[in-house]
């Protein structure tokens, strides 16, 4: 079976090396994971000034910063006009402001910090494939423009002429997003952290967690020990039994993706532009061109750990759907990772207890998302002024019949699979 259970095949690591190191005594702040958010809030942190220790349980990149598909979306799941009416005026033009400003977030530091990462601010296109989908991407584009974005409506003909594919009814077009390589792009925010005087450790992830007086004791699997003013909990989808109640407040779902071997010549009308893609189905399917020439393609795959290629079948059918020139292209690689997804769509923000601080949900927006989040969690996690935080401190709530999410989410997908089908 041809799988990569660590990190994309794809995608390529940086040359430069990053030195690991574990302080010894107390820190200001603990940072539990390296992924974006976690390497994000630990460089601006030490960049301000605060010890910073982050912990890692795998490699850089065995998560899902490593194994996304590089597309850089600003902007959230919902429309200004949605987070408006849910947060009201004040929280909901703030939280407005900062998602319409997550791809700079990611562009801006690659170039002022002249980061070894291959990326393209191309745009992002979602593709509607009915009817009701492009109402949908109607509405998007017109609350977008009144917020000043650099967005477009695009017809039948101009979607085909973006994408290269079969079966589209328009679109929207968001001139702000791009892609990137995302293993490459963790790998770099590793390096200028701990160059920033971040210290790093990994594979020897965090086995507990304790409020010692007025900060924590985190210790790790090998038995390394160190306390802190303040954790970040930056485990995302990987979220175990550290934090109560974390993981069960999260869906989290397996994103499969393949890469075909490089197009052969003749193909440049497939994805000329170089914009990622995304669907507008219910089993969404996102796809770009790789650095290397491969055409990219994802979506969601089965609740368990594949067994076989035939776990991957249907990407390869979705690939044949769009791009039926492409059905005799040797699929070179096929790989997976997890994802974690919140009940309202939303990323999520907590602090269950004073100086326990986290983030979680990302929705597809992760790599810019919560690269800008570390900016504004690193000025929290200083002061403590709640009004630096684009997001509101929620309470954590576990989804009610969690253990049986498997069971369900497997149902909808299955029935939402047979929907989409249907509306070929």
């Amino acid at each position: 079976m041809q799988r990569q259970s660590m990190v994309s095949p794809v995608w390529r690591r940086p040359s430069s090396s990053i030195v690991c190191r574990f302080f010894d005594g107390d820190v200001d702040l603990v940072v539990i994971g390296a992924g974006y958010q976690g390497l994000s809030t630990a460089l601006h942190a030490a960049r301000a000034g605060l010890s910073v220790q982050v912990i890692e349980a795998g490699e850089i990149g065995a998560g899902a910063s490593g194994l996304n598909g590089g597309q850089v979306i600003p902007g959230l799941k919902q429309d200004p006009e949605t987070l408006l009416a849910v947060f009201g005026a004040d929280l909901g033009e703030r939280l407005t402001k900062f998602s319409a400003e997550t791809a700079d977030a990611v562009f801006n530091l690659i170039a002022s910090e002249g980061l070894d990462v291959e990326h393209a601010r191309t745009g992002w296109v979602q593709a509607a494939h009915t009817e009701t989908a492009m109402e949908a991407a109607v509405r998007r584009n017109r609350q977008w423009r009144a917020q000043g974005a650099d967005v477009a409506l695009l017809n039948q003909a101009e979607v085909g002429l973006l994408t290269g594919a079969d079966g589209y009814r328009g679109g929207f077009l968001d001139r702000r997003a791009g892609v990137v390589n995302p293993l490459a792009l963790v790998h770099e925010l590793a390096r200028i952290a701990t160059e920033a005087g971040a210290g790093l450790v990994l594979k020897d992830g965090v086995a507990s967690l304790r409020k010692v007086g007025a900060g924590w004791e985190v210790t790790t699997a090998s038995g390394r020990s160190i306390r802190a003013r303040k954790v970040l909990v930056a485990t995302n989808a990987y979220s175990g039994a550290l934090v109560p109640k974390l993981a069960e407040s999260l869906v989290w779902l397996h994103s499969f993706q393949i890469a075909t071997e490089p197009l052969p010549a003749g193909l440049d009308f497939i994805l000329p532009g170089g914009q990622a893609v995304s669907d507008s189905r219910r089993i969404v399917v996102y796809y770009r061109r790789s650095p290397d020439g491969r055409l990219v393609l994802g979506g969601r795959g089965p609740m368990r750990e594949p067994r076989s290629v035939e776990d991957w079948a249907h990407l390869e059918r979705a690939l044949q759907r769009l791009f039926p020139m492409l059905a005799s292209l040797r699929i070179d690689h096929r790989w997976f990772g997890r994802v974690a997804m919140t009940p309202d769509h939303l990323p999520h923000l907590h602090e269950p207890e004073p100086g326990l601080v986290m983030v979680a949900g990302c929705q597809g927006r992760g790599i810019g998302l919560m690269t800008a989040l570390g900016a504004p969690l690193a000025r929290y996690l200083a002061d403590g002024d709640p009004d630096v935080l684009p997001l509101p401190i929620t309470p954590l709530r576990r989804i009610p019949l969690h253990r049986f999410r498997r069971l369900g989410v497997a149902g909808h997908i299955a029935w939402y699979r047979l929907l989409d089908g249907l509306e070929r």
